[in-house]
């Protein structure tokens, strides 16, 4: 399992993801999961893989690819982020074809899922979902921020804490903690930590760092997240018991039978 997310505000883009994967309870590794394929002073390209590791190892291997072949079509000539959502999503049911028929004879999924990110100049930063099929959807105004993997334990922070008009750096905290909190309820999802902030125009990726497993500043970030939970919790007003009575909780034992 993975956790990966994006969020997009009015002041840039982030995206982080864990690095565990695991194909059973004795076999867990460890592999990158955020990748960058930006063209510094011209357009920011970042992409998060989750799934199938055979399966997003090859689609990484051909975006490489393309990247080293001349006059292909690649990361670094499309003209828009729509686009390179497209020409990967392409990638994706390309190396699904090719793949599906022999790991579907022996019952494995072949299913896997991407987050894009970026800006190309000329053009607003962008954040997709790029499905197992290829299709895609784009964050929004409404919603700017997108998960993949293990997304339940890290969404209801993002929830509560994030608008479209949140600061990135807010953003970037904010990511931080939903991945905590995802590690803190599911061991299939562990360090080290990718975490990347872009600001928007700005071409050129500046913030980005990696927690390894039992990093300080992760350990400090987890102990005043817990803190300032408790004190939260403790600061919400008990529950009334005398006022609100269960007057409409059924007792059993006072019915009588037909």
């Amino acid at each position: 399992m993975t956790y990966c997310l994006g969020i997009i505000t009015r002041s840039g883009l982030v995206i982080g993801a864990d690095s565990r994967t695991n194909a059973g309870v004795d076999y867990i590794s460890k592999y990158r999961k955020l990748f960058n394929f930006s063209l510094p002073g011209q357009r920011v390209v970042l992409l998060c893989t989750s799934g199938n590791l055979s399966i997003t190892q090859a689609v990484l291997t051909a975006l490489q690819r393309d990247l080293r072949t001349a006059d292909c079509e690649n990361l670094h000539t499309i003209p828009s982020m729509y686009d390179i959502a497209c020409y990967i999503g392409e990638k994706v049911r390309d190396v699904q074809d090719r793949e599906r028929p022999w790991l579907d004879r022996d019952q494995i999924d072949a299913s896997c899922s991407l987050l894009l990110g970026g800006q190309v100049m000329g053009g607003d930063p962008e954040l997709y979902l790029i499905y197992s099929q290829g299709n895609f959807i784009q964050a929004t105004e409404e919603t700017p921020f997108l998960q993949i993997g293990e997304t339940k334990y890290g969404k209801p922070i993002l929830d509560r804490l994030l608008d479209y008009e949140t600061t990135v750096d807010s953003a970037a905290k904010c990511a931080l903690l939903s991945i905590d909190s995802t590690m803190k309820s599911n061991i299939s999802v562990g360090p080290p930590i990718n975490l990347v902030m872009y600001r928007a125009n700005s071409f050129v990726m500046k913030h980005q760092l990696q927690l390894q497993l039992g990093d300080r500043f992760l350990r400090t970030v987890r102990s005043e997240w817990e803190v300032a939970l408790r004190t939260a919790f403790d600061g919400v007003s008990d529950i009334d018991w005398d006022h609100h009575s269960d007057n409409n909780v059924v007792d059993y034992h006072s019915l009588e039978l037909d």
